[in-house]
């Protein structure tokens, strides 16, 4: 069984600083794709930031230059630099990744989500 396990949210004022953190464990045979995305009640979950397994990432235009994303591929865990926090960027935080157990069957998993607020 995999599990991805977020942490490091919390409550920040603005311009404050947080760094998420988000740890895949279980039958994990190899980790492909991860990323970060972010849901506000009544909204659809958005992205924030993705990173492939070589390092090469992508952003949310909102969140560049702020956001930065990041992996240890050895400890199997990803993170989210978060700096210059602004009001909206509260959120519930969810991370997923692309991961192949050791059936070899790949599949996309989530985690429960990590309450990010930014306070005015």
């Amino acid at each position: 069984q995999v599990q991805l396990v977020e942490s490091g949210g919390g409550l920040v004022q603005t311009g404050g600083s947080l760094r998420l953190s988000c740890v895949a464990s279980g039958s994990i045979s190899s980790v492909y794709a991860m990323g970060w995305y972010r849901q506000t009640p009544g909204k659809q979950r958005e992205l924030v930031a993705t990173i492939s397994s070589d390092g090469s990432t992508n952003y949310a235009v909102s969140v560049k230059e702020r956001f930065t994303i990041s992996r240890d591929n050895a400890k199997k865990t990803m993170y989210l630099q978060m700096v210059s926090l602004k009001p909206e960027d509260t959120a519930v935080y969810y991370c997923n990744a692309d991961i192949r157990d050791w059936s070899y069957r790949s599949h996309v998993y989530w985690g429960h989500g990590t309450q990010v607020t930014v306070s005015e």
